[in-house]
């Protein structure tokens, strides 16, 4: 069964910084577009960024210029570097396959991030 897990969630400062990962197994990874999501409380889930099998990675407009994806195929990993954070980037944090360009996989677990003011 395919698994995404997610980890390096906590509680930062804001303006600190966090690097999140999700390990993906039983997918063939190389071959999946990949994406993070998060969802903040009380709200539905929304996109952060995504990153194409070739590397090319796109972000939402409230990622652009703090947020950077990367992946590594042969780890499967797939990675979120998150700079200058905001109280507002609060949420839990999911890996998936990028929605816009193929159907998603099971969830996992998600990973939380909580920015203090």
């Amino acid at each position: 069964q395919v698994q995404l897990v997610e980890s390096g969630g906590a509680l930062v400062q804001a303006g600190g910084s966090l690097r999140l990962s999700c390990l993906a197994s039983r997918i063939i990874f190389s071959s999946t577009h990949m994406a993070w999501y998060r969802q903040a409380p009380g709200k539905g889930r929304e996109l952060v960024g995504g990153i194409s099998t070739g590397g090319t990675a796109s972000y939402a407009v409230a990622a652009k210029g703090r947020f950077t994806i990367s992946r590594d195929n042969a780890k499967s990993t797939v990675y979120l570097q998150m700079n200058s954070l905001k109280p507002e980037d609060t949420a839990v944090y999911y890996c998936n396959a990028d929605q816009r360009l193929s159907g998603l996989l099971p969830w996992g677990q998600g990973t939380q991030v909580t920015v203090s003011s």
